[in-house]
């Protein structure tokens, strides 16, 4: 099984740049681009100005607007939509799908009403089974990783072969990757890190430090593992790239946008005022939150950070507000 041929379904960053290290390590791809004007400044000036300024796309990476076009004689199928918006596109591009090809979800969430993970609402979608689908996660900032600044990743697949075959086809000088067949940990550290962020950014916003940062990253951890624990996950899952890695760099960075959406809120502003300032592009979290605490509860596992955030965005409580009900928690064993 070998992948050389890559279709890249979502012009965003993050899909430009794995789109970008795909090419990096010598494969064809061809990226899909809702906008016109996406896809010709790729094929003609080869950059992408409104999700990655300033970044130069290789010659092997090319653009359309045609999904058929995209899609066609491909190896492998690279999904870069948001997570709440998967099973819409999915849904009209399932008939141009190439027989046995890899799908591959770079989007991190739970959906919102079915709770599904996106690989499963990828085998629902398509109509595939489970081991021709695989994730991507792990600490990846899109404008680190197109600038070449070294990084690793997860690719998780039950298909152990699928996923060496994908790990060949992107590893590069400055992104290596590690497979792993444990989809639902590393698709649940994904989806919880987002929330997590936002907590973190609230309390930056409100002038906390290193030690507040530290502890919701640790506890945030804690609660993540035990629902994925809960769904079937490996516990030490948690504790690698998918888990920990990809927690402390989206808690951690100014370029993530679900810490820098959270550092608005926990300023003051409200979630109408955090959205417009965030230029149109998603912050998973504030969707994906509500999800998460409905999958808690239906499993019977206590998420209080995640539960604090649902509230923030969605039920008016105040970010300090949140602060004082975390910290005045019943004390417990670690």
């Amino acid at each position: 099984m070998s992948v050389r041929r890559v279709a890249v379904l979502g012009g965003g960053s993050w899909g430009t740049a794995f789109a970008k290290v795909l090419a990096d390590a010598g494969r064809e791809v061809l990226l899909w681009a809702r906008r016109p004007e996406v896809a010709a400044a790729i094929n003609e000036r080869h950059v992408n100005p409104d999700y990655l300024p300033g970044v130069e796309l290789p010659g092997l990476l090319t653009a359309t607007t045609n999904a058929a076009t995209a899609l066609d004689g491909v190896d492998a199928v690279v999904l870069a939509v948001p997570s709440q918006t998967l099973r819409a596109n999915l849904a009209g591009w399932r008939d141009l799908l190439p027989r046995g090809a890899t799908l591959v979800s770079l989007a991190k969430g739970v959906e919102l009403g079915t709770l599904k993970r996106m690989s499963e609402v990828v085998v629902e979608v398509a109509g595939v089974t489970p081991d021709q689908v695989a994730v991507v996660s792990g600490p990846n900032l899109a404008r680190e990783i197109a600038a070449e600044e070294p990084t690793a990743t997860v690719i998780a697949c039950t298909d152990h072969d699928r996923a060496v075959a994908l790990q060949h086809a992107c590893t590069t000088g400055y992104f290596r990757s590690y497979t792993n067949t444990d989809v639902v940990g590393c698709e649940v550290g994904g989806a919880g890190k987002n929330v997590i962020a936002l907590a973190t950014g609230m309390a930056a916003g409100m002038g906390f430090g290193d030690n507040t940062r530290a502890s919701l990253i640790t506890r945030g951890l804690a609660e993540t593992a035990r629902l994925g624990v809960a769904l079937g996950a490996d516990p030490m899952t948690f504790a690698g790239l998918a888990g920990l890695g990809d927690l402390v760099a989206t808690c951690s960075s100014p370029l993530s946008r679900n810490r820098t959406f959270g550092e608005r809120l926990g300023r003051g502003e409200s979630l109408a005022q955090a959205e417009a300032a965030n230029h149109g592009q998603v912050a998973e979290g504030v969707k994906s939150c509500s999800s998460i605490c409905e999958l808690g509860a239906r499993y019977g596992v206590e998420l209080p950070i995640a539960d604090a955030v649902r509230r923030v965005c969605h039920e008016g409580l105040s970010a300090a507000e949140m602060g004082k009900e975390l910290i005045s928690r019943a004390p417990r064993p670690e």
